[in-house]
């Protein structure tokens, strides 16, 4: 006979657990610790099993039954109910363990295994917990186009276009790890192509005609800051690296018997390690300033502590106090004077030029076949440059 309400009220607890059946193959399952549980017996293909349904009185007998239907409805169309449980408790663990934010972590947990550069964490970092402050929380799979483009359109109202564009290639990359690790089965973010407003592209300002840069140079003399500055300005005209591979820059990297400075990969822009012939110039500078910071272990450290590096500004700051505003020149705008003075001069094979400022060839069958460094090519060039920079410097 069915359960009532009274009989499941009025059950104690014995020694041993014991049964007491509804219908159906649902019954109350009464354990010695007083504890009362509904469960299902139930057959498919063949095999007998067992359903959990809950504990009374959380589930009342009429839900209990409800339950029981639901599940007899399953088997009736070939469903084991035990399985269709399992798959909805993984499917609501993915909801609350499978967020953005969580994925994001693991995102940026691996950026850290492969050696990213510090300031490149940090810079993901900041732009990812944008997304994160809107999204993070939700689960991956349930975020579409529509969802990121909301956060992307308050960053640009705020007029920072570039940066909203950024965030969007990084939140691309991030749900494609995702989708490697099984969490999503597509990348939301194809759709928002074209949906941002594109940033006006702007090169960074370098003065290219060779009286200028002659006379950038000789100003360069009479500056009246940081004799650490002076030299590294001269450093970045020189060897012409990116500032940040020369502000990052220990002793450890110089090779003065050889004239090598070489630059470990994970300080490099494309994760390829880069040597750089140094002319005797470069040589003379370098000296110079290991006589105040050859003690320690950065070539450039912060005025502040020997331990941290110039500030990122330092050098820009410099040429501001020169004259130079940041449409005339820049920091990085000395890489641009050497390749527009060196390729105009048709002296050298543009690949080596290329190389010297270590840019990696975009093709990928021409870089698969292309390894060369054009490092005789490029001895030659760096002590071409050094002569032609003090050639300018002296003309008037």
């Amino acid at each position: 006979m069915p359960l009532t309400d009274r009989q499941i009220k009025a059950a104690k607890p014995k020694e041993k657990p014991y049964k007491l059946g509804d219908s159906g193959g649902l019954f109350l399952l009464v354990n010695a610790n007083g504890s009362k549980l509904w469960r299902l017996k139930y057959r498919h293909l063949g095999k007998e099993k067992t359903l959990s349904f809950g504990r009374y009185p959380d589930l009342t007998l009429q839900k209990a039954r409800l339950a029981r239907d639901a599940a007899r409805a399953q088997i009736a169309e070939n469903l084991d109910p035990g399985d269709v449980k399992k798959a909805e408790q993984a499917e609501a663990r993915e909801k609350t363990e499978q967020t953005f934010a969580a994925l994001t972590a693991d995102y940026l947990q691996k950026l850290e295994k492969e050696g990213r550069a510090p300031s490149t964490l940090k810079k993901n970092t900041w732009l990812l917990d944008m997304a994160i402050a809107d999204f993070g929380t939700s689960p991956v799979k349930e975020i579409k186009a529509p969802l990121i483009l909301k956060t992307l359109r308050k960053i640009e109202d705020r007029g920072t276009l570039e940066t909203a564009n950024r965030l969007r290639s990084l939140i691309g990359k991030v749900m494609r790890y995702g989708m490697a690790c099984g969490w999503i089965d597509a990348d939301p973010t194809p759709a928002l192509r074209g949906a941002l407003i594109r940033p006006p592209k702007k090169n960074r300002a370098a003065i290219t005609d060779p009286q200028e840069f002659g006379g950038l140079l000789r100003a360069l003399d009479d500056f009246g800051g940081q004799k650490a500055t002076q030299i590294g300005l001269r450093l970045l005209a020189l060897p012409y690296p990116r500032p940040g591979e020369l502000r990052l820059a220990t002793w450890a990297e110089f090779d003065f018997d050889t004239k090598i400075w070489s630059i470990p990969a994970e300080r490099m822009k494309m994760r390829r390690a880069h040597r750089v012939p140094l002319p005797d110039i470069a040589l003379e500078e370098l000296q110079q300033l290991h006589r105040t910071s050859g003690h320690h272990d950065l070539i450039l450290p912060s005025y502040r502590s020997w331990k941290t590096p110039m500030s990122n500004n330092t050098f820009n700051a410099a040429l501001r106090r020169m004259g130079y505003t940041k449409d005339e020149m820049t920091a990085h705008g000395f890489r641009a004077t050497f390749s527009t003075i060196a390729n105009e001069s048709g002296k050298w094979n543009p690949d080596a030029i290329e190389r010297a400022l270590a840019h990696v060839e975009g093709n990928d069958i021409r870089r698969a076949y292309d390894r060369s460094e054009h490092w005789d090519e490029r001895v030659r060039m760096a002590d071409w440059w050094a002569k032609t920079c003090h050639s300018l410097k002296v003309q008037r």
